[in-house]
């Protein structure tokens, strides 16, 4: 099982120079694979699908990819792009803030992920989809906490009377549900448990809104209750404590159908996110590479049945990307055993940032050259020119096996991989 051999020939050598990065740079943008085409609103939806693929949905909006992209413009100088999407994420939050206010009223009624904060919704009309989601999700909540607080802590926007009370409403949500201790369904939708990924992302919320609560003080929420520095920070520390006692792994639970040991979703605590650092950052990362990495990209976990081989000819369209966060048991018959799951192309450019970050402080060479292995993973990811079934020089979002070969799924570009690209691009540039 080969990887197609008809890649872009689009790779960085060792003693190539910052013009020739730019070089492959300005081709990417010449060729529209790195270029985005944003909702009037800002916003960005998960894919940019022709019509006969609308079966997979990703032409709806996603929370947690929205927040990735607007951090790629953001790291990358485009900080208007980020405000004016952070803005409409905020309005859309403001919009259905009386799900955040039952939770906290009502807290056992998170225990139906349809009454929480919807993660996913109609981008064009801020509309929420009627379908069943698995709106547990605390990770993409945490994801848009962290970077409008950032936002507003670097004076890149300046929140309403209106949104401050909202981002008070996320800190008491949270504590509502316990964050540190609940079963969500965490980045990759699926069954629910007590997931290091997305107690990670909380924790990273809190502490960039716990700096703005320092520079602007106390909120008096939409519920009448004053939130502060002071009582924001047991919550900060409840999820500091259950992280530390998670990690390394994704989740510790005694259930087998919960418990994982490894998980490419931690990767996003190094990068974007720098809330692990240290001894326990080396370990992620060494985690991810020797157990996750294939010979593509890399697998989201051990067991990973998402576009599981020939997936196309097992399910009917509507079927591949339906909710499984009840049971996801009939879909993991479609794998026959570790090893043969999807390759996602997420994941390469943010381990290429990653060592790029390393070795900007310790200007160790090896950490340089594993920025750039990584980097030409990544290049070595987008469609080639010949493509039939998905359009050429475009981003994927993974690489399944159909009939023994590699191939991209439908869900061509997909614009959370465009944007890890776009930042592992800007970060070898800083690099030199």
């Amino acid at each position: 099982m080969t990887f197609q051999d008809n890649q872009p020939e689009i790779s960085l050598g060792p003693g190539d120079s910052r013009e020739q990065l730019q070089a492959i740079a300005s081709r990417l943008e010449r060729r529209g694979t790195i270029v985005f085409h944003a909702l009037p609103n800002g916003l960005f939806p998960a894919a940019v699908l022709g019509n006969d693929r609308g079966y997979t949905g990703y032409s709806y909006v996603w929370v947690r990819d929205n927040i990735h992209i607007a951090y790629a413009h953001y790291r990358t100088g485009r900080i208007d792009v980020a405000v004016h999407n952070l803005r409409t994420l905020m309005a859309y939050f403001l919009k259905y803030r009386k799900r955040f206010l039952d939770i906290i009223d009502r807290p056992a009624d998170a225990a139906v992920p349809m009454n929480r904060p919807n993660i996913r919704f109609d981008g064009n009309s801020l509309e929420e989809v009627k379908d069943k989601w698995s709106h547990a999700q605390n990770d993409a909540l945490g994801y848009f906490l962290w970077m409008y607080s950032k936002l507003a802590n670097e004076e890149a926007l300046i929140p309403s009377a209106e949104g401050r009370k909202m981002l008070a409403l996320f800190a008491r949500y949270f504590e509502a549900i316990r964050y540190w201790q609940d079963e969500d369904s965490g980045h990759w939708e699926e069954a629910r448990k007590i997931s290091a990924s997305s107690i990670g992302v909380v924790l990273a919320g809190l502490t960039e809104l716990g700096k703005l609560l320092v520079q602007t003080g106390s909120i008096l929420d939409d519920g009448g209750v004053l939130v502060s520095v002071e009582t924001i920070q047991p919550l900060i520390e409840q999820g500091r404590k259950a992280l530390n006692e998670i990690l390394p792994a994704e989740c510790i639970q005694t259930d087998p159908l919960k418990q994982r040991r490894y998980d490419a979703a931690l990767l996003f605590l190094l990068y974007p996110l720098q809330i692990v650092e240290g001894a326990m950052a080396e370990q992620i990362l060494g985690d991810v590479i020797g157990h996750l990495q294939g010979e593509i990209g890399i697998r989201r976990y051990l067991g990973d049945s998402y576009w599981a081989p020939d997936y196309k000819q097992k399910l009917k369209p509507a079927e591949r990307t339906a909710d499984v966060s009840d049971d996801v048991s009939v879909r993991n018959r479609l794998l026959s055993g570790v090893g043969q799951e999807a390759q996602w192309c997420i994941f390469d450019p943010i381990v290429s940032c990653i060592y790029g970050l390393k070795f900007m402080s310790s200007r160790a060479p090896e950490d340089l050259e594993k920025q750039r292995t990584y980097l030409n993973r990544s290049l070595a990811q987008i469609t080639p020119a010949q493509s039939v079934d998905v359009p050429p020089f475009r981003c994927p979002e993974l690489y399944y096996l159909e009939a023994g070969h590699y191939v991209p799924n439908d869900h061509v570009p997909l614009l959370w991989t465009q944007a890890n690209l776009m930042l592992a691009l800007k970060i070898m540039k800083e690099s030199g």
